[in-house]
């Protein structure tokens, strides 16, 4: 079930990504390795969201299939975190939360491009509907 376009997963990407380095702050666990890793990967989401090649990419060097690989490894990663570093006696919710949902949002992406993402990042000169074609 592929709801979520790549322009909509774009801007999940920096909507959780802003909202993981906060997300320390917000539930109130700062300190130690369990508001590290959020932070982190809050960080590393923005970065190579940055360099992912879709709509809200700024560099498009990474793959959308890459990025989405990525994902799947940070999500995972996140859900596991406070059970992988021993810290779920403290807090292991927003970490297993939020790490399905990054899951889900890989799952529910549509990997094609738009059309017009397509007419204005991948046209070739000569190519049948290029300005040089007609």
């Amino acid at each position: 079930m592929n709801i979520i376009s790549r322009r909509a997963h774009g801007a999940l990407d920096y909507i959780i990504g802003f909202a993981l380095i906060l997300a320390p702050k917000i539930f109130g666990f700062e300190g130690g390795i369990e508001s590290r890793i959020p932070v982190i990967l809050g960080v590393a989401t923005i970065v190579y969201s940055l360099f992912t090649n879709y709509e809200l990419g700024l560099f498009k060097v990474l793959p959308f299939r890459a990025h989405l690989a990525v994902d799947v490894a940070a999500g995972i990663f996140l859900a596991v975190s406070p059970w992988l570093f021993q810290f779920a006696d403290r807090v292991w919710v927003p970490h297993l939360v939020v790490g399905l949902l990054e899951l889900g949002a890989v799952f529910m992406t549509n990997t094609r491009a738009s059309e017009q993402y397509d007419r204005d990042h991948h046209h070739r000169p000569g190519a049948p509907g290029s300005p040089a074609h007609s």
